[in-house]
């Protein structure tokens, strides 16, 4: 999650055409959604199989919600508004730019939120 958005997408948008950055970014992007989504699922499952939970699971839960957001509401908004076009200071511009600021702030969220789990570790008893 860190090396696509921290670090592929400045690179594709820094070599390439925004346009053709834009569509590859996004094909990473949705990648890197589904791969959290099965990720945190098998997460969350072993942090309520090992009935260790507590504040992890809710931030496993949070981090969740936040791909399904992303994937689910925010990218096809997103999506819609490119194929309808944006043209430069026009209202789909305006708004598109709003929904990426959305999901910019919920990817850097997902992505501390993960480092935090990193951190701390996924489980609150040490195994033996």
């Amino acid at each position: 999650m860190w090396f696509a958005g921290y670090v592929v997408a400045p690179v594709l948008f820094n070599l390439l055409d925004k346009a053709v950055a834009g569509q590859v970014a996004g094909q990473v992007f949705t990648i890197t959604s589904y791969i959290g989504l099965v990720c945190c699922t098998f997460l969350i499952l072993s942090v309520v199989s090992g009935k260790s939970g507590g504040f992890r699971l809710w931030m496993l839960i949070i981090m969740l919600i936040i791909i399904l957001l992303g994937q689910f509401v925010l990218s096809p908004m997103m999506t819609e508004l490119k194929t309808a076009g944006i043209d430069k200071g026009s209202d789909n511009a305006i708004q598109f730019a709003r929904l990426h600021g959305v999901s910019s702030i919920l990817y850097l969220i997902n992505s501390l939120l993960g480092l935090a789990l990193v951190v701390l570790g996924i489980r609150t008893t040490d195994a033996v």
